[in-house]
């Protein structure tokens, strides 16, 4: 199964209550991202949301250019559904981050919290990593979160 098809699967069949890297609240994210970027209109992505409700937190504290990217067009029902008719003011895209091309320099913020973590070889990582300073602002921020230490190949 390609991985496009697991998350899809994943998104559709299971509450995203009983995953295991569901969090109620986005709070460390939320706080890290309000240190490098007031609310308002900086471009912020958040690549990789799955059905996170970092995006809800961000509207509600007044960020107001939100890119949210996930491979699952099924995370991102799940969060549109979730906000209803906020959700309006969010760009969604369903993209694969390995192979998706975004506008250089489009986001004064990149954040990541689990993608990364998901990839499953180093060549995919190495993809990632390189896909991240390209749609940043030059000298912009990026937040990558991973769950375990990644060793960089020697």
């Amino acid at each position: 199964m390609d991985l496009k098809t697991h998350w899809e699967t994943l998104y559709r069949t299971t509450d995203v209550h009983d995953v295991s890297w569901f969090q109620s609240e986005a709070r460390r994210s939320l706080e890290l991202i309000s240190q490098i970027a007031p609310a308002g209109p900086a471009p912020i992505i958040d690549v990789g949301a799955g059905a996170s409700v970092l995006v809800d937190n961000l509207l509600a504290a007044g960020y107001e250019d939100l890119t949210v990217l996930d491979l699952a067009e099924a995370a991102l029902d799940v969060s549109r559904r979730r906000l209803g008719d906020v959700a309006a003011r969010v760009h969604w895209l369903a993209a694969d981050i390995l192979r998706v091309r975004l506008d250089q320099g489009a986001y004064a913020v990149w954040h990541d919290r689990a993608v990364f973590h998901f990839l499953p070889n180093t060549e995919d990582r190495e993809i990632s990593a390189e896909q991240f300073p390209q749609p940043a602002r030059r000298g912009g921020p990026g937040l990558v979160a991973v769950f375990a230490r990644v060793v960089p190949p020697a």
